[in-house]
């Protein structure tokens, strides 16, 4: 795994569980519009979810998984973090600190830095050279 794919990782995670929100937003949307059905007693010994049931069923199962993937985005974070402060030069720090961790657009990180949009692009390049001499040493 080279530098670039070892710092996006965070970036993917967050994308995910910002997926998964959506859903979550989507099933209690779903939950609001069920309606409840009234049905005669079971002939049969195995019980039949309601829609209902089966809707707040998925949207527990969902938040947990958000819940497990947050503490996985934070851990992660972290552990970036502490690789992101072994690189030497404060500019290639920064910029890949902005970028992966901040989660800032290029232009964000251009204006932040003071900097034209293509010397960010090939200050991100030098920084990604440091950190994968810095990946390779470990």
């Amino acid at each position: 795994m080279n530098a670039k794919e070892y710092l996006s990782q965070a970036f993917s995670l967050d994308q995910l569980i910002n997926c998964k929100l959506e859903q979550v937003a989507v099933l209690r949307n779903h939950a609001l519009k069920v309606t409840s059905v009234i049905q005669s007693d079971p002939v049969q010994g195995s019980k039949q979810r309601s829609p209902m049931e089966n809707t707040l069923v998925k949207l527990m199962n969902l938040e947990q998984e958000i819940d497990a993937d947050i503490d996985r985005l934070v851990a992660l974070k972290q552990e970036l973090k502490e690789f992101v402060a072994e690189i030497e030069n404060p500019s290639h720090k920064l910029v890949l600190e902005l970028r992966y961790l901040g989660g800032s657009t290029w232009e964000e990180v251009a204006a932040l830095m003071g900097y034209d949009l293509r010397w960010i692009y090939r200050l991100h390049s030098k920084a990604l050279k440091e950190a994968n001499q810095l990946l390779e040493r470990k």
